[in-house]
């Protein structure tokens, strides 16, 4: 380590004195960007371009091979088409790095890949009976949903728990969980926002995802092996149905081709008047979506030449959208919700109309009965590799 500059100016300054840490080099506030910049500095060197759409993705591309890296702090997953690439690739990044190869994905921070000839399947197996372990509930009845049909919860209904370390600790857990669970995605959603005091109904409904994740432990996301490139966005929303402030709940999935690559559930900003402004807006936060999309299959060397298609169950809102004219109705809608009207006139977006019955955001803004919620996971393709064939 480099000794202080002003140190050497002192007449009592030693000729080979060392720093004494306090700190662990670790916990300094700068260690991990310092690490993330001598890491990325040292992949550009090798030939790699930094996605612009996100900044932990490395491509490269050189004739027939294609080489994609994603780094999360000191773990590294790295995708190719030429296996004697990723070979000299890690040779080379092992003479600057200690590395450890670990050979094919199977564990992967908390993700469990499994491959077949059909395609790949991600699941959180072990984590989530490590959840159901520590939280003394392995022994309890399964549950076919996630939350009770129409179950309205406040911040003002119940008694306040005495230690809300526990619910806080048990959501932070669960919403890690929803990485490879949209399932689980509304409800969990749902109780986050009863973190600042929560209440017993609160965790009895935690309680109870846990039970539904039990049913479902080895659920989650099944990518098939032949697929076509074409973005596809489902969005829905429920209007007023938080009991406190009566905003409402947005929701969208993405498809490409017939995999599911993203999805959200979360609470509008903004109190809307009518039940076609918030399918309005859910169009608005789902288009941010897609074009965030477009440019990292642009980062990652796909071409998507045509226009991506918008399903939405509200004609009034299909409406809005290619209606360029702002009327008494919409005069009121922040002008960045508008963008849904670019996206169409530039030929980026497409909006289709499609049956409630058949909205598969319908899963993401509220709660459903039980037939119709497994009726839209095996629409999502959300498969549990470890039920029973």
């Amino acid at each position: 380590m480099t000794l202080p500059p002003s140190y050497h100016s002192k007449g009592e300054s030693l000729p080979n004195a060392v720093c004494h840490l306090h700190k662990s080099l670790y916990g300094l506030k700068q260690a991990s960007r310092q690490w993330f910049a001598k890491f990325s500095s040292t992949l550009l060197s090798l030939g790699f371009t930094q996605s612009q759409s996100d900044y932990s993705l490395f491509v490269k591309h050189s004739d027939s091979s294609f080489t994609a890296m994603l780094v999360y702090v000191d773990d590294i997953l790295v995708v190719s088409n030429n296996f004697h690439e990723v070979q000299h690739f890690t040779s080379l990044l092992d003479i600057k790095f200690r590395l450890k190869n670990l050979g094919p994905a199977k564990y992967f921070l908390g993700l469990e890949v499994a491959r077949s000839s059909k395609g790949i399947s991600l699941c959180q197996h072990h984590y989530a009976l490590q959840i159901l372990k520590d939280s003394g509930l392995s022994g309890c009845k399964p549950k076919s949903t996630p939350l009770e049909v129409k179950s309205k919860l406040s911040n003002h209904d119940g008694d306040l728990l005495p230690d809300p370390t526990i619910f806080r600790r048990l959501i932070g857990r669960l919403l890690y969980l929803t990485i490879t669970r949209p399932d689980l995605c509304f409800a969990v959603n749902h109780l986050s926002q009863f973190m600042a005091t929560p209440r017993v109904p609160h965790l009895q409904a935690a309680h109870r995802i846990l039970a539904y994740v039990k049913a479902t432990l080895g659920q989650g996301l099944f990518f098939p092996c032949s697929s076509i490139v074409q973005l596809k966005v489902f969005c829905d929303s429920d209007w007023a149905s938080c009991l406190d402030n009566r905003r409402s709940v947005s929701g969208f999935c993405v498809f490409l081709g017939n995999s599911l690559i993203s999805w959200k559930s979360k609470k509008q900003h903004t109190v809307s008047r009518r039940s076609a402004e918030t399918e309005y807006r859910s169009m608005a936060h789902a288009s941010c979506e897609i074009l965030w999309l477009l440019n990292l299959l642009k980062d990652l060397g796909f071409s998507h030449p045509s226009a991506a298609h918008m399903f939405c169950d509200n004609q009034s809102a299909i409406h809005i959208a290619a209606n360029p004219v702002f009327h008494e109705r919409t005069k009121h809608i922040e002008i960045d919700c508008h963008l849904v009207c670019d996206c169409i006139v530039r030929g980026t977006l497409k909006t289709f109309h499609v049956q409630s019955s058949h909205q598969l955001a319908d899963i993401l803004t509220k709660a459903l009965h039980p037939s119709q919620f497994s009726n839209l996971l095996c629409k999502m393709w959300i498969i549990n590799i470890y039920s029973p064939s």
